[in-house]
């Protein structure tokens, strides 16, 4: 919980949240694209196809070429489709999932941000509707995310800007304190990836929260407060959970690794056809 501002300029002030694993248990467009899925967004077809470039990802690990890959291929798969329907989804799945997976403790210190009249923004690299829809359900001041372009209020399958992803976070948060004059040495982070720790540095008063094993051993390193907001401790996480790739692929990673079990029924369908 953060201490009661003294100084009289707290509307200089802000606090900046990851989302997932540090606000939402697990990975949030996870659970959109599940709603997706549900609702007949995506076709197995795309889930074969985006299957393949995350098993490339799992194979070879994250660097920028995988990273380009899957967004593209996470970006083709929503080309044409409508902005306005993904938002109705994401508020349903709000509704539905996401607000049974808000962390308590997380939820305490938003709270606490907001009373003592803090800006509250989160920073994710996921969709930036996903952030919106969160952001506003939570009551806070707005949501950063990576953003994809649309014409006419449909989806083109190109990006705008640079995902969300490490310094690409700590530059946002920067252009927004220009933008809204905030004190960023007085102001607040929060993550629980090493990804968010350029988000962190950017500020005076940065705090791991369920952090990974890299964040936590930065934490210590530098003196940062250590939240623990799980019930147990996990020695490793899922790929789904890494916020940086569940933005750029737009959460159809989580969706190929969410439903592994039904891409190896249909892989094996094709094995048997083509016997």
């Amino acid at each position: 919980m953060t201490g009661p501002d003294t100084d009289g300029a707290a509307t200089r002030i802000a606090a900046f949240f990851d989302v997932d694993n540090t606000i939402v248990r697990g990975a949030s467009a996870y659970h959109i694209a599940r709603g997706l899925h549900q609702r007949g967004y995506l076709r197995k077809r795309d889930i074969l196809r985006f299957g393949w470039e995350s098993a490339k990802y799992s194979m070879f690990g994250e660097n920028k070429e995988q990273i380009d890959d899957l967004r593209s291929e996470g970006l083709s798969i929503i080309k044409g489709w409508s902005a306005a329907e993904m938002n109705a989804v994401g508020e349903e799945v709000y509704d539905e999932v996401l607000a049974l997976r808000i962390f308590p403790g997380t939820k305490r210190i938003i709270d606490g941000h907001l009373a003592q009249g803090h800006e509250v923004w989160l920073v994710t690299a996921s969709p930036i509707e996903v952030g919106r829809v969160i952001a506003r359900r939570l009551g806070v001041t707005g949501a950063l995310g990576t953003v994809a372009e649309q014409e006419g209020g449909y989806y083109t399958g190109r990006m705008v800007g640079d995902m969300l992803h490490r310094e690409a976070k700590a530059a946002a948060v920067q252009k927004l304190a220009e933008e809204r004059g905030l004190d960023l040495a007085r102001s607040y982070a929060y993550g629980d990836s090493t990804n968010d720790g350029p988000m962190l540095e950017a500020v005076g008063h940065p705090t791991a929260i369920n952090p990974d094993a890299r964040l936590r051993r930065q934490a210590v390193q530098h003196g940062w407060p250590i939240q623990e907001f799980r019930k147990r401790r996990k020695s490793g996480r899922r790929g789904v959970v890494k916020a940086s790739i569940t933005g750029a692929v737009w959460a159809f990673l989580a969706v190929a690794r969410g439903l592994r079990a039904c891409g190896r029924s249909i892989w094996r369908s094709i094995v048997r056809r083509g016997a």
